[in-house]
């Protein structure tokens, strides 16, 4: 098992380049750090010089086949993540008027529907008015596989427009566990600093703990993974942070 391991690891390094493998000579192969540490490395093999997008990837202990054990929600993050959604709004009346006050880049109705058929995609995220999602059914098959589907449990299906949209426009994220049980969402820019980050990382840790499915058996927090775009993941003890998240 130890050779399989070292071959993988001369492949990645390969693969990556001299600035990965130098990053990687700076984790401890096999290593789960605690939170404040991990955080603290970061910046150290995170090596390029644009302002990268840092992540984070949860395991979690959940079988995604089974509909009663999705993991998914929507969460506005301390820090936001460094990045203004561009909002269309589907609404008609007061709420669009309501909408357009409220900063939408785009607001419609049915002929935004029509945009939408006609193949126009230009929009981070979709909010619509209850009202407006029979005709949003029309586009469901062009917006559900782009995950821009509204959807009343992530809150982008509501008559509060104003308030979705500032939510949106503050960096509101949604996380859902992928067919191997993963989540996987961004928490900032590398920019934002270690405690910045960390602060954003123990929000949303905090929600999806809280998410646990009852039918989940086991452990569930079972392999955490911090890294920016171009850097070796960062492994993070499970156990460490939900115990500063305050959920272990």
């Amino acid at each position: 098992m130890a050779e399989v391991e070292v071959k993988k690891k001369s492949r990645d390094q390969g693969s990556h380049g001299k600035k990965y493998a130098e990053a990687l000579k700076k984790l401890e192969t096999g290593k789960k750090y605690p939170v404040n540490e991990a955080f603290r490395l970061l910046p150290e093999v995170a090596y390029a010089k644009f302002d990268e997008t840092v992540d984070v990837a949860l395991n979690l202990g959940v079988d995604p086949k089974h509909a009663d054990q999705m993991v998914r929600g929507a969460l506005v993050l301390p820090n936001g993540i460094g990045k203004t959604s561009k909002v269309a709004v589907l609404a008609k009346g007061d709420k669009s008027r309501e909408a357009e006050a409220a900063g939408a880049d785009i607001v419609g109705a049915e002929d935004l529907i029509e945009k939408i058929q006609g193949g126009w995609m230009d929009f981070d995220k979709l909010i619509a008015t209850p009202d407006m999602m029979v005709a949003v059914s029309k586009v469901g098959k062009i917006l559900g596989p782009r995950g821009l589907m509204p959807n009343p449990k992530l809150g982008t299906v509501t008559f509060d427009v104003a308030k979705a949209i500032k939510e949106q426009k503050l960096g509101k994220i949604e996380y859902r566990t992928e067919k191997t049980g993963i989540v996987h969402v961004p928490i900032g820019k590398k920019s934002f600093g270690p405690e910045k980050l960390k602060e954003n990382f123990l929000a949303i840790l905090g929600a999806i703990v809280k998410a646990k499915p009852p039918t989940s058996k086991g452990t569930f927090l079972k392999n955490i993974t911090l890294s920016a775009t171009m850097s070796p993941g960062i492994s993070i003890d499970p156990a460490d942070a939900a115990a500063v998240a305050g959920v272990g």
